[in-house]
């Protein structure tokens, strides 16, 4: 139903200056909403061109002046934090008011990804009790239609809405138990803005002309505009249209004959509207909000960059870094999670597109500052690319805000991390960051699983390991008789089981720089080997 909607709306908020005869706001500034506490404020709308407006709030009256488009915007100075409903005044042509009422002041963090961010409360394990008990009145929700286009949108249809039962069990599992555990622990008032959209790509969070102009994304981009030149929806439905009249006549044979009825055929989807078309997203979801002051955000995408995993090392970073030049406030914190474990366990070590697509986002914590990974291959479900349980994946999300923007500095919030290896004959020896307080810990059973190792043959075996000291393990195989390299976690759905005693896993690794399955040269030398 969310999706009609959005689409069903999607020209109603392309706006222009035509549209814009009175005094308006956006629905991000809206009843209900928080306001990010201790820095400048962004407060914007339309009006007549060249008309002056004032913001009135806590104290503070701003005016601006509507531009040849219509388009006026303030800044607020930085506001304390506030738990008590206030109420903001705009005036405008002709008079015009608006009050916007029940405004707190506290915590704002951009919910955004695919759609294991979007997976709802509701459906979460133990989603039913805590839909229940979810009467937070100063966690306030806001969540973002679905529309995909290429050009850039200026609004959505939506609401703020207070943290209550009926609400947060179809709001975001991961932002809600992440936004609950920072009000808890800050005792501020949090507001959640949900964008998220389920087997969204990377490139469709990204400015296009970014795209077009890096090199690294020529072939990208050049599939994507032979697709747009050639696609033809209206061919797709008219022959849906004729598998429609088929199911139907078969539909009516077996009801007559008493028969289960065929399932229909499924129309087909504009992907000219959809969550893969570079750009689709930033325009569609992402822009309405862009400027909406906020703490951070946190972020749960990449299954459906898995295929190509070593683009994805640039890819996500530029993102990331567009969103920061967007937004222009800064390096603000951004937090995602790591790909959980998913598909079946393999007997033997082998390459993993979802594995170099894990290092993929490991890697970008040293391109970028201020940058966080919570990672759960101990949460995932081998049937399922939706694992249930988004409390662990909120709450590990939070421990990064808490420590590093918050100031409970000493609260574990990064897994134990590789830093290097030894070799001793026909041992390695590995030592980690992050290790925790206690060190390191293996769970259910002493012995470290999860380890392959690899001689100069490049063949990985399962290797044995011990834990030698607080952030070290030592690993070997007796089929290994000169090691060079190894993995650990290293599959869709590893067997692993090493983490700090804080119940943070360790990050999957390599120590090698072997080819990557997922690099476009890999592929190629082995097509010129043939």
């Amino acid at each position: 139903m969310r999706i009609l909607v959005a689409f069903a709306f999607s020209v109603l908020i392309s706006f222009s200056s035509e549209l814009f005869a009175g005094l308006k706001l956006p629905t991000i500034i809206g009843d209900n909403m928080v306001l990010q506490r201790d820095q400048e404020l962004n407060i914007w709308g339309w009006d007549e061109a060249g008309q002056e407006v004032s913001v009135s709030f806590a104290g503070q009256t701003v005016k601006g002046k509507a531009n040849d488009k219509g388009r006026w915007q303030v800044v607020l100075k930085p506001l304390k934090t506030n738990a008590k409903g206030q109420a903001m005044v705009v005036s405008g042509s002709g008079g015009q008011k608006i009050t916007v009422g029940n405004i707190l002041v506290g915590e704002v963090w951009l919910c955004s990804g695919q759609s294991n961010m979007a997976f709802t409360v509701g459906r979460s394990y133990g989603g039913d009790l805590d839909a229940l008990t979810a009467k937070h009145p100063q966690i306030r929700m806001i969540s973002v239609p679905q529309v995909g286009v290429q050009e850039p949108q200026d609004n959505f249809e939506g609401q703020w809405e207070a943290c209550e039962p009926g609400i947060t069990a179809n709001f975001s599992g991961v932002g809600y138990y992440f936004g609950k555990l920072l009000h808890q622990a800050l005792g501020v008032p949090i507001g959640l803005i949900d964008n998220a959209w389920g087997g969204s790509a990377a490139e469709a969070w990204v400015r296009r002309d970014l795209l077009d102009k890096d090199p690294k994304y020529k072939a990208l981009m050049a599939m994507w505009e032979q697709r747009e030149k050639t696609y033809d929806f209206d061919t797709l439905m008219k022959a849906h249209q004729v598998k429609r009249g088929a199911w139907l006549a078969k539909v009516k044979e077996a009801k007559t004959a008493g028969k289960p009825l065929p399932p229909a055929p499924r129309p087909p989807r504009d992907m000219r509207k959809g969550q893969h078309r570079p750009a689709n997203l930033y325009n569609g979801v992402l822009h309405p909000v862009i400027g909406y002051g906020m703490k951070g955000a946190i972020w749960y995408q990449g299954e459906s960059n898995a295929t190509r995993a070593f683009e994805y090392r640039s890819l996500f970073p530029l993102m990331i870094q567009n969103w920061r030049d967007e937004w222009a406030q800064g390096d603000f914190p951004f937090y995602w999670v790591q790909l959980a474990d998913f598909k079946g366990e393999k007997e033997e070590p082998e390459d993993s597109q979802w594995a170099e697509l894990r290092e993929a986002q490991t890697l970008t914590m040293k391109a970028l500052k201020n940058t966080g990974e919570a990672v759960i291959i101990d949460v995932g479900e081998g049937r399922d690319i939706h694992p249930r349980d988004k409390r662990t994946v909120g709450e590990r999300l939070a421990r990064w805000a808490l420590a590093k923007d918050y100031g409970f500095d000493k609260l574990a919030h990064q897994s134990p991390t590789y830093q290097r290896m030894e070799t001793k004959g026909n041992k390695i020896l590995l030592t980690f960051d992050h290790a925790g307080a206690a060190g390191l810990y293996s769970f259910d059973v002493r012995e470290p699983l999860g380890f392959a190792i690899a001689g100069a043959d490049k063949k990985f075996v399962w290797a044995k390991g011990k834990i030698v000291g607080k952030n070290q393990v030592e690993v070997w195989s007796d089929e290994v008789k000169a090691p060079v390299a190894v993995r650990y976690a290293w599959t869709d759905n590893p067997v692993a089981n090493m983490r700090s005693v804080e119940n943070l896993p360790m990050t999957p690794f390599r120590t090698d720089d072997f080819p990557m399955i997922t690099n476009p040269a890999t592929a190629a030398a082995k097509a010129g080997a043939k």
